[in-house]
């Protein structure tokens, strides 16, 4: 071994600083005592796509194999390799990195000088220098962009010369063409050609020159195209004869399980290697488009994943890298590259994100350049922060509804945001517009009006396979569900705009997720998860309820099924209604700390009764609105569950009611004898109805109200209570006619146009003041007088005779306090009973909201919330 090679040996074991590459987080990491994941490394040139999302579940499955010793000589690989590439196999060597190739070959080539153009890879000279081979050099042409010239190449060569041809060239990211290499390889047969396509898969249209004629020798890196860097995996593709002879000096064993493994799924994957070049060429177009604003930089032109700088004002390099560093933002100083002379260094391209990160930081560091950079950059993102569940119902609303008040209460503007929400429970705003009633509640956590900015996409499903489609407000048909997977990315778009016309009238916003964002057969298509929350740039908290069990697990296995960028974006967990002392958790917070790399940001307590409005039926359904029997003297109601149950908020205000008892019915056995029977809004009228008839409820109905029991029909349960229903348009069924329950002399006819506005006015047998809303596509006749009239000159409503069978179109008519008890005492007075005396019961969602604050700001570490949101 030559003495420079041993003295190259003996630095790099004592930790020599020369090392001279990018990249080098890890010293950095130690030097500024930060994390890995807080440096932006500009300084290595890795897929800004980031790595395909099989990589995780690869390993996953092939963690096993490191059981056994791997294939020495990645057999497997270099099959696939082979085909690929259309080779034969024996001319294949995989290796740890196309390094371990590179630093090899001089002791199998049989060369008398090395022809390298500069500026390259520091490494093409550092290997050939300790091998002893004399090195002459090549200026590229920085007036020509780099580009090599085949004419001066060709000139420069005689026989036993070894050219080192870098393509794309490392820092210049140009090419020369595959048929000028070809061709300067047939016009030498005498010389050999060493060309390194590390990075050609980055390359639109690039041409490999692999085996193209007898004496090319190709360099193949899979670390930086499927940003696999700390893997190392690489091939190279040789004559025969020089492949047998590398194969003889490596090691065994140099390529672990793993890396073999990913490999071969990684060059049979052609999407992601299609996806990634369309998405690095857009990348570099815009972060391109953004160095453009710096009169003191010259931006070279280059085909690759990474940009070179010639730095032309009075900022020297060395400055400008440590005012990035301060930063935690890393970029390749060239000053070691020969053939460069001071002033230049190399960027990688990153993601969109992480790229406009980078020209920020240099805004600011050189001076002149802020204003035009802004006006080439989009604006600073907003503030905010994301909730997302290990599944649907783990506490997502609530919680966001807590942080809006938290924020309100720490003097900050904020709003809340959900992109798409799936619920029956909707709500009409002040322009007549209908939104999820889940963001209506979180828009009143923050003392906002209502806005279907927050809510841009609300899907209400009318079928086990369709929904009603409501963009900004307003229906744009009913989809079946694969129908709407083809509109969502125009959902999506509607989506954004939305949050940016809403963010930039905010200084904080906290975003809601649906959902899990591992349900693996929704990722690809996904606005409302992960995807929306990269686009607002927010961190996510990932909730889980651990009062369902399997909570830890649901963190690991969430965690497990998410690509990196996903991963990222995921800032910790939250631990949500937890009946307990959170201490007894620390165990299991230390165990998820240590498999994700995530912290556990704190434990929510199960708050039995918060008092705020769920976000759909799911609570509904499992019971959690079931009342207590009072130990008092009471009247009963008994709400029909229906399968399409519709804006069910409508019965919230009787379960804080002292004498009322309130239980769910959804089978004939179950009803009773209870004063009154509530039918609820539905999205599916005539589907609901059917399910009455034949469950045998509808008959059981009947029968109650012969029997002189109350039966109260809001919205669609109202349009039961007449004599038929009709959907002449398929509206909300294929059955275009039905008989209703008959208890009421109505009929409705379902209209294309949805009625969709707010009311205000009196109940007419009471005198009672009433607020609400009206969303529905029913025209009801009806002979008989109105119940409900309204400040717009309008009426609605219609009762039997004796006022014991009623309903209306009214959704929210019990929310007002004083009509509400009116309504129950007068029942309580056909039983015989006095009304009640006892205070008034206020249906007031203010006092929940600063109680849920205090229960949620005591329970999460609200220093690395504010600490995520930047404020």
């Amino acid at each position: 071994m030559p003495s420079s090679l041993l003295e190259h040996v003996e630095n790099m074991k004592a930790g020599d600083i020369s090392y001279g590459h990018g990249g080098n987080v890890h010293a950095v990491s130690r030097s500024k005592g930060v994390e890995l994941d807080s440096i932006l490394d500009f300084s290595a040139n890795i897929n800004p796509l980031g790595p395909p999302e099989w990589l995780r579940p690869c390993l996953s499955r092939e963690v096993d194999s490191i059981l056994h010793y791997p294939d020495p000589s990645a057999s497997q690989l270099a099959g696939i390799i082979s085909e690929s590439y259309e080779v034969p196999s024996e001319t294949v060597l995989v290796a740890n990195g196309s390094t371990e190739l590179l630093y090899q070959l001089p002791r199998v080539l049989d060369c008398k000088r090395a022809i390298i153009p500069v500026p390259c890879y520091i490494d093409y000279i550092k290997v050939m220098e300790l091998a002893g081979i004399p090195v002459q050099t090549l200026s590229l042409d920085p007036s020509q962009n780099f580009v090599p010239d085949p004419k001066q190449i060709s000139a420069a060569l005689l026989p036993g010369d070894l050219l080192i041809l870098g393509t794309p060239n490392n820092p210049t990211g140009r090419c020369m063409a595959a048929a000028d290499i070809v061709e300067l390889a047939e016009e030498h047969p005498q010389v050999l050609f060493l060309v390194d396509e590390a990075f050609l898969d980055f390359v639109e249209d690039g041409q490999s020159v692999a085996a193209a004629a007898p004496n090319i020798l190709t360099l193949h890196s899979l670390t930086k195209f499927y940003a696999i860097p700390g893997l190392r995996l690489g091939f190279g593709i040789f004559p025969a004869a020089i492949a047998n002879n590398l194969r003889r000096l490596l090691p065994p064993w140099t390529v672990n399980s793993l890396a073999q493994k990913v490999g071969q799924r990684a060059l049979l994957d052609r999407a992601y290697w299609q996806e990634s070049r369309q998405y690095c060429v857009e990348c570099r177009d815009s972060l391109q488009k953004g160095l453009s604003a710096f009169g003191d930089l010259q931006l070279f032109p280059s085909e690759a994943n990474y940009l070179l700088l010639h730095l032309k004002g009075r900022l020297t390099v060395s400055e400008v890298q440590e005012k990035l560093e301060e930063q935690n933002i890393l970029i390749r100083d060239c000053a070691n590259y020969r053939g460069l002379g001071t002033g230049y260094f190399r960027i990688a391209v990153r993601n969109h994100q992480e790229n406009r990160h980078f020209l920020d930081a240099l805004s600011k560091i050189m001076p002149g350049s802020e204003q035009k950079q802004r006006n080439n950059t989009r604006p600073k993102k907003t503030p905010a922060i994301m909730f997302q569940g290990t599944s649907s119902n783990a506490g997502k609303s609530v919680l966001t509804a807590a942080l809006c008040r938290i924020l309100l209460q720490d003097g900050v503007r904020v709003a809340p945001f959900k992109a798409q929400n799936m619920s029956l429970n909707s709500f009409v705003t002040l322009d007549g517009l209908e939104m999820g009633r889940a963001q209506v509640v979180q828009a009143q956590a923050a003392r906002l009006d209502p806005d279907v900015r927050m809510n841009p996409v609300l899907l209400k499903p009318n079928s086990d396979t369709g929904s009603q489609v409501i963009v900004k407000g307003r229906p744009v048909g009913n989809m079946t569900v694969m129908e709407y997977v083809h509109y969502k990315e125009q959902a999506m778009q509607e989506a954004c705009s939305c949050y940016d016309a809403l963010a930039a009238d905010y200084q904080a916003i906290v975003l809601e997720g649906a959902g899990s964002p591992g349900e693996v057969n929704l990722k690809r298509h996904d606005i409302v998860n992960m995807r929306m929350a990269r686009y607002a740039e927010s961190p996510v908290i990932l909730v889980g309820d651990i009062d369902r069990g399997g909570v830890y697990a649901s963190f690991v296995g969430t965690m497990e099924v998410l690509n990196q960028w996903e991963r990222s974006l995921v800032a910790g967990f939250l631990v949500n209604r937890f009946r307990g002392k959170s201490s007894l958790l620390q165990d299991a917070h230390d165990y998820v700390a240590a498999h994700t790399g995530k912290e556990v940001l704190g434990v929510i307590p199960y708050l039995a009764n918060h008092g705020i409005p769920e976000e759909d039926s799911v609570s509904f359904k499992d019971g959690l609105f079931q009342g207590t029997k009072p130990d008092r003297e009471h009247i009963e109601i008994a709400l029909v569950s229906l399968p399409h149950i519709s804006n069910f908020t409508d019965i919230e205000p009787f379960i804080e009611e002292p004498d009322v008892y309130l239980r769910m019915v959804s089978q004939p056995a179950d009803l009773g004898s209870p004063d009154v029977i509530l039918l609820p809004g539905s999205k599916n009228v005539i589907g609901d109805l059917l399910f009455l008839i034949e469950s045998g409820i509808a008959a059981e109905i009947q029968k109650r109200a012969e029997q002189g029991c109350e039966v109260v029909g809001i919205c669609g349960g109202y349009q039961m209570l007449g004599s038929s229903i009709e959907d002449p348009h398929g509206i909300e069924s294929t059955n275009h006619k039905i008989q209703g329950l008959a208890l009421i002399d109505m009929h409705t006819f379902l209209a294309p146009d949805k009625t969709l506005v707010r009311k205000e006015g009196i109940h007419i047998p009471s005198g009672q003041a009433v607020v609400g809303y009206e969303i529905h596509h029913g025209l009801t006749r009806t002979s008989s007088d109105s119940l409900f009239s309204y400040d717009d000159n309008s009426s609605c409503g219609t009762a039997s005779e004796d006022g014991l069978i009623w309903g209306s179109y009214l959704h929210g008519v019990f929310d007002s306090d004083l009509f509400r008890r009116w309504f129950i005492d007068r029942v309580r007075q056909r039983k015989g009973l006095e009304p009640y005396e006892g205070p008034l019961c206020s249906y007031n969602l203010e006092p929940a909201f600063d109680r849920l604050a205090d229960v949620v700001r005591r329970g999460m570490d609200m220093d690395r919330v504010y600490q995520l949101l930047g404020l």
